[in-house]
């Protein structure tokens, strides 16, 4: 099922960036020079196909895809316009870093984003932890959405 996030009402986001700082995180849009690196990242850690939607927002200009770095290494990322105009995701953090807030601060880097662009709503496609959304950014489900825009997809 897809969700729908109200921009013109996205809470401030008063937590992430004391949270990154004390974590050693810093959060930025990512650099087309990076974008082997940061797509051979997401295919080894979420698989081949958020690699695609990836490589997608890495060729936007400005690159559409936000990332997370911790120690000068990849942690997380977030992508959004990657599948279809004022979509969000995909998004992925490193196991063993969740529950930090990185994913979070990577969603709002993200809507922020989509908001300046001069979206008034984003749509989350296929949302997985749909709790995190409600919670983190007030994310409603979209009646009749399902299968979306995914559907038929070819697989591997």
């Amino acid at each position: 099922m897809d969700y729908l996030v109200n921009l013109s009402t996205l809470p401030q986001d008063s937590q992430s960036p004391e949270r990154m700082a004390r974590e050693g995180v810093a959060i930025r849009r990512a650099l087309p020079p990076e974008f082997r690196l940061i797509t051979g990242w997401i295919a080894e850690q979420f698989g081949e196909g958020w690699a695609s939607e990836a490589s997608v927002a890495m060729t936007r200009q400005p690159p559409s895809c936000f990332i997370a770095t911790r120690e000068q290494k990849l942690v997380g990322f977030s992508c959004h316009e990657a599948t279809a105009r004022g979509f969000f995701g995909p998004t992925g953090v490193d196991e063993g870093l969740r529950g930090l807030g990185i994913g979070r601060a990577l969603l709002f880097a993200s809507l922020n984003d989509l908001k300046a662009m001069g979206y008034a709503y984003a749509i989350i496609g296929d949302v997985g932890p749909s709790a995190f959304y409600e919670k983190a950014v007030g994310a409603m489900p979209i009646p009749n959405s399902a299968p979306g825009i995914y559907a038929g997809m070819l697989k591997s």
